[in-house]
């Protein structure tokens, strides 16, 4: 049997209406690469059809495979598992995609592109064939995201037609249940540095006589909950670096001065608020070290230069070390702030000036012990994926002496 070199997979749920059609187009242009010797068959990912729409993929020889679990991602996932072409073009069951015009995917892979992406907005967008919240906001939205997020080239993110190396897409190890997997197989292909491209494709209004099944704002808040997780320096780092910077230099301001804007006087009763939010701050650049360690850990983001040769730097000792003196320090604050009400006989305090020392010292505290926990937490992940690393060091050596006994 010769080499299959397309695998067309057609992600189906109670589709029978304009699954036929789709069927036939992807046969006949299977049967125009026959002509150069090549091979190619039609996957339906069946999602729990109940009209029948197994059966009709099968009368027309079209393999059919069952995802048990429901959902897009979960579909297509199982037809790209028994895959037997070098290459996959997946596309919708509703007709909305014209099966018999791949020239251009096919020609981009052929080229050396590992991903190849429809886009509508290029290639032409048939009267009603998008809703004007997804064509004007939603897919523009999306798009201008994951490009800053990830520095991706593509301009239409949710496309359903694409084709791809069916290889390279099983090494990123997909795993988006729904919709939001065609985002995912965007996102880690371009964290993966894999070669990305984008060819014109049209949409035509889909062939059904229901609602679709994508939900508008359900899927939408799913994309981004997606782009945000596997992206934590736009999650915490930048939202935190920003608020603990900005809040902490007004903090140092107040508490050497009041601040008049107008009418308006910025005294210690701000300086409580900027202290807390300098806080936070600093505990959301905190757990975006925390959720980095764990995604590079996971295969999620790839090891970063920068980020190890900061970690060297600011070992554990040194934080500490830095993290002990910051408490000495507000300790100290607040023994002269106590010290002070003392003097006071603890009566009622009058002005700024002891509310602004115990603001200094709690802030001082607290930056203190969030900076040793957290480096005891992130030696803590270290110290997991060191253990990790050495089991699956010695299962390789198990394996390996487990073929030697064979081989004797």
């Amino acid at each position: 049997m010769n080499p299959v070199f397309l695998s067309i997979v057609l992600p189906c749920l109670n589709e029978a209406r304009t699954l036929a059609v789709c069927i036939r187009k992807a046969q006949a242009y299977l049967s125009s690469l026959t002509a150069r010797g090549l091979e190619g068959e039609v996957i339906i990912a069946d999602n729990g059809s109940t009209d029948g729409s197994r059966q009709v993929a099968a009368s027309l020889g079209a393999r059919v495979v069952e995802a048990n679990k429901l959902g897009y991602g979960n579909a297509l996932r199982a037809g790209i598992k028994v895959a037997r072409g070098r290459y996959v073009v997946m596309a919708d069951s509703d007709d909305s995609y014209d099966l018999l015009a791949l020239d251009a995917f096919v020609s981009a892979l052929e080229d050396g592109n590992d991903l190849v992406i429809g886009n509508r907005f290029a290639g032409g967008i048939e009267r009603g064939a998008m809703p004007p919240l997804h064509r004007y906001f939603g897919n523009p939205f999306l798009a201008v995201v994951g490009r800053l997020f990830f520095k991706s080239p593509i301009r239409d993110f949710y496309c359903g037609l694409r084709g791809f190396d069916r290889g390279a897409i099983l090494g990123l190890g997909l795993r988006a249940p729904g919709m939001e997997f065609a985002l995912e197989m965007i996102i880690k292909a371009s964290i993966r540095g894999l070669r990305i491209t984008e060819v014109p494709t049209t949409l035509s209004p889909d062939g059904r006589d229901r609602p679709p099944h994508l939900k508008s704002w359900r899927d939408g808040w799913r994309s981004l909950r997606l782009y945000l997780l596997m992206c934590p320096r736009w999650l915490f780092l930048y939202p935190g670096l920003g608020l603990g910077l900005v809040s902490g230099a007004v903090s140092l301001v107040l508490i050497y001065t009041n601040v008049q804007v107008g009418p308006v006087n910025f005294a210690y009763h701000s300086l409580i608020l900027t202290s807390a939010l300098t806080s936070v701050g600093v505990q959301s650049v905190f757990f975006w070290a925390f959720a980095r360690c764990i995604a590079v850990q996971k295969g999620l983001l790839l090891p970063d230069p920068i980020f190890d040769r900061l970690r060297l730097i600011l070992s554990l000792e040194r934080c500490v070390a830095l993290g002990a003196i910051m408490i000495i320090g507000g300790l100290v604050a607040a023994l002269y702030a106590l010290y002070a009400w003392y003097e006071l006989a603890f009566g009622e305090i009058m002005g700024a000036r002891l509310i602004k020392f115990v603001c200094g010292a709690s802030v001082l505290t607290v930056l203190g012990f969030q900076l040793i926990f957290s480096s005891f937490l992130l030696q803590l992940i270290d110290q997991t994926s060191e253990v990790l690393d050495q089991a699956d060091d010695e299962d390789v050596n198990n394996l390996l002496e487990s073929g030697k006994i064979l081989a004797e």
